[in-house]
């Protein structure tokens, strides 16, 4: 008998139909003999909506009310395919976020997991029922409902997996495991057998979907098995301990054979760039801008410092989530006195571009190919970054695709045969 969580996302979840096949797959699993805790995103395009309301009454929302919105989307699905396990003869309970609970802290929009108290959950699988629970979803220490963040319900199936001492964790999703890059973009995309955590840290760090960020960092402290899957294989695909999705893995067990410079090539059009031009150019200074931005919870990526201009100033350049644009101009603004600046500006129509691979440690030139590749296409970079195992760069988000195509090309990404 094995322990194993079941994640699946929205499409998955789209409708009753979906819910059902959903279900079924779940009944092979108890059918095999194992302990099975599912954790379900809401449908597809659900969350959105409740975004959407949240957006339309507010544009600088309360984000503890948001967090009662958007946490219904899961609510709704869990208990749906709790019914639909209940119709086909396996006994199932849906389990809310506070029910279990999962503890978080209170940085509501964007909580992170404490603890979670396995006590109900244990005895739950124990007495041979499926636990269904919503994904996304936790309790602040004063009772408030919270959420993770957008594609929190792998984190939730990650922190439940590693709670619950699970054998493996799989997400299944609309595709059938890590691409090299979107085979939306580039057709001749390749699948890939293994990724190391730290490689799918960056991927997902940088704009690839296929995981949140922080599930997989998560995985990687806990030493999670992760496996992503997809669930529109038809209901007499093999079993997932058999199917060939991409296990996210530590680097140890990828052979020498299986490793390249390059793993992946990510992008990302979901960031806004800031600039403020005529900061003073003194100590202090930039940890001013940043303060306030950290102490809202806001990410900042990319930054980029002018060399001072002669009259004593600066200007500062940095990027942060688009989702984030309109908190972040009015905490620089209610700052501007304690900063300095003469004058703001900002752009959305930017798009981050990232090459990632654990090969870049004992190789020289990464960056040289891409500066160079993007240089002969004519793409303009706006912002660079690094870190040991990936090379981003801001450009103008109409030259996304061309951008990825061209460096899937350059660093012999491309499958020798489309279909492959």
């Amino acid at each position: 008998m094995a322990r194993i969580v079941m994640k699946f996302g929205g499409t998955s979840m789209a409708g009753i139909e979906r819910i059902r096949s959903v279900a079924a797959r779940v009944k092979r699993e108890v059918e095999a003999g194992n302990q099975v805790a599912v954790v379900v995103s809401a449908m597809a395009g659900e969350t959105d909506r409740l975004v959407g309301f949240c957006r339309e009454a507010s544009s600088l929302y309360d984000p503890r009310e948001y967090d009662v919105v958007v946490s219904a989307g899961e609510q709704i699905t869990s208990g749906l395919l709790a019914i639909a396990l209940q119709a086909a003869g396996v006994k199932a309970r849906s389990w809310m976020g506070w029910q279990l609970p999962i503890h978080t802290d209170d940085a509501f929009a964007k909580a992170r997991i404490g603890t979670i108290d396995t006590a109900a959950l244990d005895a739950s699988l124990s007495a041979g029922e499926v636990a269904v629970i919503p994904g996304f979803q936790g309790i602040a220490d004063d009772g408030r409902v919270t959420t993770l963040g957008r594609g929190g319900s792998d984190t939730s199936a990650v922190a439940v997996a590693a709670a619950m001492k699970a054998d493996r964790c799989d997400i299944y999703t609309d595709v059938d495991g890590v691409y090299t890059t979107d085979p939306r973009i580039v057709p001749r995309a390749r699948k890939l057998a293994k990724v190391t955590y730290e490689e799918m840290l960056e991927l997902a760090s940088v704009g690839a979907k296929v995981l949140q960020t922080r599930s997989v960092g998560l995985a990687m402290k806990e030493q999670v098995r992760v496996q992503v899957l997809s669930s529109f294989t038809g209901e007499d695909a093999p079993m997932a301990d058999t199917l060939p999705g991409t296990m996210i893995v530590g680097e140890e067990e990828i052979d020498d054979v299986e490793r390249q410079l390059i793993t992946g090539i990510a992008h990302d059009k979901n960031e806004a760039k800031i600039t403020l031009i005529s900061v003073p150019d003194k100590p202090g200074a930039v940890a001013a801008i940043f303060e306030p931005l950290a102490a809202a919870n806001i990410n900042v990526d990319m930054i980029i410092q002018n060399i001072a201009h002669n009259h004593g100033s600066t200007d500062v350049t940095f990027t942060v989530p688009a989702a984030d644009l309109a908190r972040s101009l009015e905490s620089l603004n209610q700052g501007r006195e304690a900063i300095g600046f003469a004058e703001m500006v900002h752009d959305t129509r930017v798009a981050k571009i990232s090459v990632v691979g654990v090969g870049m440690r004992s190789h020289a030139g990464v960056a040289s190919t891409m500066f160079t590749t993007l240089g002969a296409r004519g793409i303009n970079i706006q912002a660079i970054s690094t870190s040991e195992i990936k090379v981003s760069v801001l450009i103008h988000e109409d030259e996304t695709e061309l951008a990825v195509r061209v460096l899937h090309t350059a660093y012999g990404l491309d499958a020798v045969d489309a279909a492959a």
